[in-house]
């Protein structure tokens, strides 16, 4: 025993002092995995339409696939299932709802975004009605959009936040995200640090159903890791590998 230790009221080693704040506990950031789904497929996709905003009913392959993504969230340890507040992102989530019994999570910050001049009309149709606007936007899609639709850097901020919030919610947990094609490759750009303008080179269309593994690490330091893209179910898609991009 120290000569300290025999003092009346002498801390003993290691303790804290009366008085004293205790140090604060830091607890290891944690990382969310977020399985980003899209919705199965619409009539307007089979054509390969912008859709947009707009709320269209899913195909009979579309179903399919969704049931697809169905099984397979009943083996992915899943915590949340969130979707688009869109009627194709729900219905492609409600199999999954069905075989985890997880609740509906709604999202209003992951809807696709409106297309314009574009909406329900494939590009060579809006090409046909202005064939500039078309030139600018195959040259620069983010920064020169279609007329009249929804800015798409802004949509890219808006996107990035609503899965930073799905993150923030769910720390250390497992995700899956039901949405939408242009967001989705807009919001990994964003996150990923690539020019939105290349998000169509960059990032080729997704297949309906195809899920997506994203990393994210909230918190002060921000993180976000792309493990996996574009990897299908086992339904076939409209989306064949060799098409360069899709809306």
């Amino acid at each position: 025993m120290t000569p300290d230790e025999t003092k009346p009221g002498a801390t003993k080693p290691g303790a804290t002092k009366p008085g004293a704040t205790k140090p604060r506990e830091t607890k290891p950031r944690e990382t969310t995995t977020l399985f980003l789904a899209r919705h199965g497929e619409t009539v307007w996709h089979a054509e390969n339409r912008y859709t947009g905003s707009s709320d269209i009913a899913l195909t009979a392959r579309g179903e399919e696939q969704a049931e697809a993504l169905g099984r397979w969230a009943a083996s992915a340890r899943l915590d949340a299932i969130v979707a688009s507040p869109l009627s194709r992102a729900r219905r492609t989530a409600a199999p999954s709802l069905r075989t985890t019994g997880l609740p509906e999570t709604l999202e209003p910050g992951l809807c696709e975004l409106d297309f314009g001049i574009a909406e329900g009309r494939t590009l060579a149709e809006v090409e046909a009605r202005d064939p500039d606007a078309v030139a600018e936007f195959v040259r620069a899609p983010a920064t020169r959009p279609l007329p009249g639709g929804d800015d798409p850097v802004a949509a890219a901020a808006r996107g990035a936040d609503a899965l930073w919030r799905v993150a923030e919610a769910h720390r250390g947990g497992r995700v899956l995200v039901v949405a939408h094609n242009t967001l989705y490759r807009l919001v990994l750009c964003h996150l990923l640090s690539i020019p939105l303008d290349d998000y169509r080179r960059v990032l080729p269309g997704l297949r309906n159903g195809a899920v997506t593994e994203l990393r994210m690490r909230p918190g002060g330091q921000r993180q976000a890791s792309l493990m996996s893209y574009n990897v299908p179910n086992n339904v076939p898609s409209n989306v064949p590998t060799e098409q360069p991009s899709s809306p």
